[in-house]
């Protein structure tokens, strides 16, 4: 998968196995990893990818660009992947963009969250709530 540095802007290829481990960019040398922002996955393959080989569980934010909720709970989640780094990893689906993954998982209503475990979901919320509710629906 890619991950962006924060530095500098650019893309850099992750195992997804690896994303709980400390890295830096190739290009500046600055922090990479482990994640402390929500990444944005881009195709299915690399969602399948980050949620079946990540070693730590993978809060997945199911949301579209227009929705109202959507913008009022991506602040609280990058408050929950800068709370939690090296613990989660926080991956947003846009579902207007990745409509097949969103199918998959029969996403009715958005925001909706997702915990997956070693590529298998166990637990959801719907709806927008503060990071402390999301951490303790979601048992994080």
């Amino acid at each position: 998968m890619n991950v962006e540095c924060s530095s500098c802007g650019r893309l850099n290829r992750v195992p997804p196995a690896r994303v709980a481990d400390r890295a830096h960019c190739a290009a500046c040398k600055g922090p990479l990893l482990p994640l402390a922002k929500p990444i944005a996955l881009r195709t299915a393959e690399e969602f399948d990818e980050l949620v079946r080989a990540a070693p730590v569980p993978v809060l997945v934010d199911f949301w579209a660009a227009w929705c109202g909720p959507c913008r009022m709970v991506a602040p609280e989640l990058e408050k929950l992947a800068r709370d939690r780094t090296g613990s989660v990893v926080i991956a947003k689906v846009d579902t207007d963009a990745l409509p097949t993954v969103a199918g998959r998982f029969g996403i009715r209503s958005i925001p909706t969250l997702v915990l997956m475990r070693g590529g298998r979901e166990e637990k959801r919320v719907a709806g927008a709530m503060p990071a402390s509710a999301i951490a303790s629906s979601l048992a994080l």
